[in-house]
C-alpha cells in the first residue's frame, strides 16, 4: 500500500510542477502581449496558441474585459493557485 501512496505522491508532484509552469507561461504571455512582439513569430505563436483557450474558457462563463484591460490572465492565475493548494493539502492527507 505504501507503494502506491508513492506513486501518487509523484504523479501529484509532477502535476503541480506542470501546473506551476503553466502559470509561468502565462505570466510570460501576458508580458509578450504588453510589448506588441511580432506575431509571426514561432515563440509568440507558441505562447499564444497555449494560453488562448484557457482564456475563451474563462471568457465563455465571465467578462474579463475591463476599461480595456483582459483580466483572465489574472482569474487563472488565481483558479491555478487555489488548484494547487488543494492539490499539496489532498497529497499531505494521504499521508495521514
Amino acid at each position: 500500500m505504501s507503494f502506491i501512496l508513492e506513486i501518487i505522491q509523484g504523479l501529484g508532484s509532477i502535476v503541480i510542477s506542470l501546473i506551476e509552469l503553466y502559470k509561468w507561461i502565462i505570466i510570460i504571455a501576458t508580458i509578450i502581449s504588453w510589448v506588441q512582439l511580432d506575431p509571426y513569430n514561432p515563440v509568440v505563436q507558441f505562447f499564444y496558441r497555449v494560453t488562448q483557450p484557457a482564456y475563451t474558457f474563462i471568457n465563455r462563463f465571465v467578462n474579463t474585459h475591463f476599461n480595456g484591460l483582459d483580466l483572465a490572465p489574472l482569474i487563472l492565475i488565481i483558479g491555478l493557485q487555489i488548484l494547487v493548494v488543494f492539490l499539496q493539502a489532498s497529497l499531505r492527507a494521504l499521508l495521514y
